[in-house]
């Protein structure tokens, strides 16, 4: 066992995250239009590889998606080959009550996958929001998003929201509007620097904003299986998030890295892959994990 890791989970992370595990209970249902989030304030966990990858899947699995881009960086826009150039309305005009959520759905030629894109201009609606709430006390800024996507919830069977590596006023946006959260952890060292903060951020927003939020899952990705720091990194990351952890692991591998330069999911770039397998059997445990114990209508009634 690796120093690190007993460091981290003996002196911080198991007194804190137990605490917060407990009261951030996967619920085994299905809601209208579930929304997930994908964060992680670390970069480069693979958040935007499962988000583009885990909504085709669950297309093809003929569940009809929309996948939201959130990140400034617009990679899960590109990396579906939308040409930023050509798009006229994003996700930030939404965000800015510029314009109805309707007109911002771009649908790929992918199966069952719609996207709203992200341009660069995101990058400053935190700055503006803010504003915004100066000149108009009663103007709730965590409350933008989740004001747009309740009006079309109900059109998709899950929403996957791609946010951006901070715990800022988009991510807070984001789980604000979310039913659950979706957790990438990399198979590396320093991997799991951060989780704690996460993990509280999530407990402060169930508790302040979004009291039915809850924690989809944990996935391990980026796992080089020669190595035995990404062994053990699997073995620490289950040890402690227990049945949280996804039991499907994405490995890393080049075709994954690959797939967006071609505007591809990896299920359509080569779909024979070990990356796609991982993907689809993801895809498969979310739904598992909500349709097995029945479905909630728009009003959280279980039918």
């Amino acid at each position: 066992m690796i120093f690190y890791f007993n460091e981290i989970f003996n002196l911080f992370y198991f007194k804190n995250i137990s605490y917060v595990l407990k009261y951030l209970v996967v619920r085994k249902v299905t809601i209208v239009g579930k929304i997930i989030s994908l964060v992680n304030q670390k970069g480069g966990v693979g958040k935007t590889t499962t988000s583009i990858n885990l909504s085709s899947s669950l297309g093809h699995f003929d569940k009809k998606v929309l996948l939201i881009d959130l990140d400034p960086q617009s990679n899960s826009t590109t990396g579906l080959g939308i040409d930023r150039a050509k798009i006229k309305q994003s996700i930030y005009n939404v965000m800015m009550g510029e314009c109805s959520i309707e007109d911002t759905i771009i649908k790929t030629p992918f199966k069952n996958l719609s996207v709203i894109p992200a341009l660069i201009d995101l990058a400053g609606v935190d700055i503006e929001l803010i504003q915004i709430s100066v000149q108009d006390k009663e103007f709730i800024i965590t409350e933008q998003l989740k004001k747009q996507l309740e009006k079309i919830r109900n059109r998709y069977d899950y929403i996957i929201i791609d946010c951006p590596p901070n715990l800022g006023i988009l991510t807070t946006n984001a789980l604000a509007a979310s039913d659950s959260v979706l957790i990438p952890i990399q198979c590396e060292y320093y991997s799991l620097e951060g989780v704690n903060q996460l993990l509280h951020t999530i407990l402060r927003i169930q508790q302040k904003v979004n009291s039915h939020l809850q924690i989809e899952g944990v996935l391990l990705t980026m796992l080089d299986g020669r190595t035995l720091l990404g062994l053990e990194v699997v073995e620490d990351v289950r040890k402690f998030f227990k049945e949280k952890v996804f039991s499907t692991i994405i490995p890393r591998l080049v075709k994954l890295v690959e797939a967006p330069s071609h505007g591809k999911p990896i299920i359509e770039y080569d779909p024979k892959s070990k990356g796609a397998l991982a993907y689809l059997n993801l895809a498969k445990e979310v739904i598992d994990r909500n349709e097995l114990n029945g479905r909630r209508d728009e009003n959280g009634t279980k039918q």
